[in-house]
């Protein structure tokens, strides 16, 4: 059984494999191992006249052309459950990195423009304050769980609305999308991407938000209508935002760049050592679960 790796694969995209010495195998493969910030058109899937398997290194899947997978059959996995923890860690250190300044504070600090004061360089607590969580799934609710303990309110709004037992467990109250926006003094995105949710968030729905509310992504950029934020943030529609994710990543808007009421991180929501480590090792335990048609065992996406 041959495994191909997009990793592997030329980044000026597909039209250069037909060069490229890894064309060849590619049309042996019959397991692809793609990452998620790769994409994984038609083409390449057609370039593969074996593959069986799209073992995807990442929760989201996206990146694969989901359609061409079902026409020819082709089973693709995903890794959800090694980044639950890291990316709800992540999104709770934007929001408290966001409500007490810390990023442009240190800022300040090195450019020796720091004015100390008993009431200068005030910012926000978390304690008391409402989360309004979009996409309350496993990592919601992580994320629900540290705001718990934060002593925060936790909103939130699903699709599906949680089974009253999970409610309880999170102390997690369900509204409906406006309610959600209008009520929330941090909005934390972490829903999965679809077509259905592209600018889910966007110039009329700033416009519901507090004008001291705080925006935090950890989720996928497309989610945002990023000129309707840069926008909110330059007028003072609401007070900042926390970004791990960008609209057109990796290219940021240069307008986000300048903007001290913003913190950024370069899509490192899973980023940690233990993190990629467990997501190695959900790829191989898919490849083998596949191998051994222990189709129970895998994460399967279709």
């Amino acid at each position: 059984m041959k495994i191909a790796f997009t990793t592997e694969l030329p980044r000026e995209g597909f039209r250069k494999l037909a060069d490229h010495e890894l064309y060849a195998p590619l049309e042996e493969a019959e397991i692809l191992v793609s990452t998620f910030d790769y994409r994984v058109p038609r083409e390449l899937i057609e370039a593969m006249p074996r593959l069986r398997l799209i073992a995807n290194f990442g929760a989201g899947y996206n990146n694969i052309d989901l359609e061409a997978c079902k026409e020819r059959g082709i089973r693709v996995t995903n890794t959800p459950q090694p980044v639950i923890e890291p990316t709800a860690e992540l999104a709770f250190a934007l929001m408290i990195d966001i409500a007490r300044r810390v990023s442009e504070f240190d800022r300040l600090v090195r450019a020796g423009e720091a004015q100390f004061g008993v009431m200068r360089n005030l910012s926000h607590s978390l304690y008391g304050k409402t989360l309004g969580i979009i996409g309350m799934g496993r990592i919601g609710q992580a994320l629900a769980r540290r705001a718990l303990a934060s002593g925060m309110r936790v909103i939130y709004h699903n699709r599906h609305r949680l089974s009253e037992e999970t409610e309880q467990e999170y102390h997690a109250e369900y509204v409906d999308f406006q309610t959600l926006l209008q009520d929330s003094d941090y909005v934390s995105l972490n829903l999965p991407y679809t077509p259905e949710v592209h600018h889910l968030i966007g110039k009329p729905e700033f416009g519901m938000m507090k004008r001291s509310a705080y925006l935090i992504n950890t989720a996928r950029g497309a989610h945002v209508h990023e000129e309707a934020l840069v926008e909110a943030l330059k007028s003072g529609i609401i007070a900042g935002a926390a970004l791990d994710v960008y609209e057109f990543e990796p290219a940021i808007s240069s307008e986000l760049l300048k903007l001290p009421n913003v913190v950024l991180s370069p899509h490192t929501g899973t980023g940690t050592w233990e993190g990629r480590i467990a997501m190695c090792e959900n790829v191989c335990d898919n490849i083998l679960a596949f191998a051994q048609n222990d189709f129970h065992r895998m994460n399967i996406v279709v």
